[in-house]
């Protein structure tokens, strides 16, 4: 499973840098040759886009590293590290494209109309919408934030072109300050789901707890040992996509240390077969 997951993670990275150069290329000549905003911002988009792909490909070669004595639970946080790095820099992008969309708003749009802007934009369209279709495909096979990260990116890039395409269009009729509309809401939009990005992994980082749907399943399955007498503490630390899962439980102090043991072993393994569980350690108390 973690071999399936790193190649599907490490061809998305590749597919994404790969598409998202030609598309930068294609964006940026066009739209600085007929001054279109809307185009100029997607092309900065697709630059941010390239780093992203390329933080994807190396966050997902170090997170796929074996636990070694310095680092006992594995390198999965890379993912979190290397997706943080992709949210900032989608902020940064987006204030650079918002500033200029309004800087154009102000003193005019100068957009020469051309049907190259009408076709670059349905190539774009395209390609994202495929790239799109195949993150999404990977990340229903493996839980990867760095894979869920760049699958909105290529969904929000399929929408934010659409809207560059109606500007083009409307400048065919004299209606230019939509272009610069269209470049300000890119850049709103690229901050926005930049600010998601970094608050998700930050979370994580910080050693956000394990999710209420994981919660109840745990309890579910503790509640089935009649021998535990009381659930004294659930905790719990994420490691990459995954949390180690520690639990307390109290028991009947007549029980031979063997039959506690054998129990808490027993929850150990039931527990850490749940997806998002990396490891599970039980603590006996008796009472």
């Amino acid at each position: 499973m973690n071999d399936e997951r790193f190649n599907l993670t490490k061809k998305a990275g590749i597919y994404g840098i790969a598409g998202n150069i030609f598309l930068l290329i294609i964006k940026a000549i066009v739209g600085f040759l007929f001054k279109s905003q809307a185009m100029i911002a997607d092309s900065f988009n697709s630059a941010g886009d390239i780093f992203a792909s390329l933080m994807t490909f190396i966050g997902n070669k170090i997170s796929s590293a074996p636990h070694d004595e310095d680092h006992n639970f594995g390198h999965g946080k890379a993912e979190y590290i290397f997706s943080m790095f992709i949210g900032i820099s989608m902020v940064f992008v987006a204030a650079k494209l918002f500033y200029d969309s309004i800087y154009t708003l102000i003193l005019g749009s100068n957009l020469d109309f051309s049907w190259l802007l009408v076709v670059v934009c349905i190539v774009t369209i395209i390609i994202k919408f495929i790239l799109f279709l195949y993150t999404k495909h990977a990340l229903k096979k493996c839980n990867n934030i760095l894979l869920e990260s760049n699958m909105k990116d290529h969904k929000n890039d399929c929408i934010l072109t659409t809207f560059t395409l109606i500007s083009v269009i409307l400048s065919l009729f004299g209606i230019y300050w939509f272009d610069s509309v269209v470049g300000i809401g890119i850049s709103i939009w690229i901050g926005y789901t930049g600010i998601t990005i970094f608050l998700e992994s930050y979370n994580v980082l910080m050693d956000i707890s394990v999710d209420e749907k994981t919660k109840d399943l745990i309890l579910d399955i503790i509640h089935g040992y009649k021998e535990i007498k009381k659930i004294d503490n659930i905790s719990s630390s994420p490691v990459g996509s995954q949390y180690i899962i520690f639990i307390t439980v109290c028991l009947d102090g007549n029980m031979s240390t063997f039959e506690s043991h054998n129990l808490a072993n027993s929850i150990e393994e039931t527990v850490s077969k749940l997806d998002n569980v990396y490891k599970t350690v039980v603590h006996v108390e008796p009472i």
